[in-house]
């Protein structure tokens, strides 16, 4: 009887090292996959409705406070039908396969779900709309990741619901950490994504100037993949 408790203890603390083993192999796979289901409910759960009370939430703009994408911030956010996370549109870049909500604020919960608006007082449309995004080390599908696969001359789709606003890709380059140019205001209406470049050192700046609009119909909608 003893021997047999013995060999059942075995078997049991096999199990659970085995069990560790797998979750370790496979973590980075089972997050971008929660990632990946994050975006979707986002882009799913986008109503008018929620996209007008979201737009009055006070986003987080303390770039000091973003942090790398881990487990708290992506469960958190998949929690509560994403509470914590205030989409206010969606971006599109069909070229590269890129679908996400559009999140106020860089809070780590918005990160960790979509594309984040990085000034308060940003509008869809005019000026300058800086975007930013986590760049996936080992997932070039999720999140900002496509954008490294993007080309001069493709389109940006944005949209609020209302209406979608159309942008071409006028400008590609890796860029410092430290151009906060790229997050100023401007007077030509144009959009700008930045995600990280060379393994964090450097930054990937893909801007894409207005060149037009349409209201946002369920047809026009799923003509952009949204």
């Amino acid at each position: 009887m003893h021997i047999k408790f013995k060999k059942i203890i075995w078997l049991f603390l096999s199990g659970i090292t085995l069990i560790i083993g797998l979750m370790l192999l496979f973590n980075n796979q089972i997050k971008n996959e929660m990632v990946r289901q994050n975006q979707i409910i986002g882009l799913k759960s986008l109503t008018k409705k929620s996209i007008k009370k979201n737009k009055h939430k006070k986003g987080m703009f303390n770039y000091s406070k973003v942090k790398e994408i881990g487990w708290k911030q992506v469960l958190e956010a998949k929690q509560s039908g994403r509470n914590k996370a205030y989409s206010i549109g969606a971006l599109s870049i069909p070229s590269v396969g890129m679908y996400l909500p559009i999140e106020n604020g860089l809070s780590n919960i918005n990160l960790s779900t979509g594309g984040c608006t990085m000034r308060a007082d940003q509008v869809m449309g005019k000026g300058n709309y800086p975007l930013a995004g986590h760049y996936m080390l080992n997932n070039g599908s999720i999140l900002f990741s496509p954008l490294e696969r993007t080309k001069i001359g493709q389109r940006i789709y944005l949209t609020d619901l209302n209406k979608i606003y159309v942008y071409q890709i006028n400008m590609k380059q890796i860029v410092s950490p430290k151009a906060v140019w790229l997050i100023h205001n401007t007077p030509e209406n144009i959009v700008t994504l930045i995600t990280c470049a060379n393994g964090g050192k450097m930054r990937w700046a893909i801007r894409g100037i207005l060149i037009g609009e349409t209201i946002a119909t369920k047809q026009n909608l799923k003509s952009i993949g949204l």
